[in-house]
């Protein structure tokens, strides 16, 4: 066993893992996150999509004994105060989402795109940096322009500490 401590959505966290335990299993299985969903196991579908120190990582394809001393934030830490993220909010009004399984990743993926890139988002952008995360439901229509949204919610100064 393995001892790690890192912080997941704001909180300290400190366990013992097995090595060979994927950081999803452990935000899954441990911590009983489970808005962080597990799609193919082979980082192709990015529904297990979690942002380590502020930026985008597929949590399959790491191991959680490298995430120690690290940042986590999970879907469920996104959302403040009880009050959606402004993409959170943009994927529902929206209807980024029909079943609902690759969301999380979707959201967690879109959140990094406008960090590294702005709020400035063009569909090609926004389709290109979206490659990884696959939607089984939809044709990405209302994803990009979920997407789209939640970028220019995001611009707005009073959510620029988020």
């Amino acid at each position: 066993m393995a001892k790690i401590s890192l912080t997941v959505n704001g909180k300290a966290v400190t366990a013992e893992v097995e090595p060979r335990t994927l950081l999803v299993q452990f935000l899954r299985e441990t911590l009983h996150l489970t808005g962080t969903h597990v799609g193919c196991d082979t980082s192709q579908c990015g529904a297990c999509v979690v942002h380590l120190d502020g930026a985008a990582v597929k949590s399959c394809t790491m191991l959680a004994v490298q995430a120690d001393g690290a940042s986590v934030l999970t879907i469920e830490g996104l959302a403040a105060d009880g009050k959606l993220h402004p993409m959170q909010e943009a994927f529902r009004e929206n209807h980024g989402l029909q079943c609902g399984f690759c969301t999380p990743g979707m959201i967690m993926t879109a959140v990094d795109m406008v960090a590294r890139l702005g709020s400035e988002l063009d569909e090609a952008t926004i389709r290109e940096n979206l490659d990884g995360n696959l939607c089984r439901c939809t044709g990405y229509h209302n994803i990009v322009k979920a997407v789209a949204a939640g970028a220019a919610a995001m611009k707005q100064p009073a959510l620029a500490a988020e």
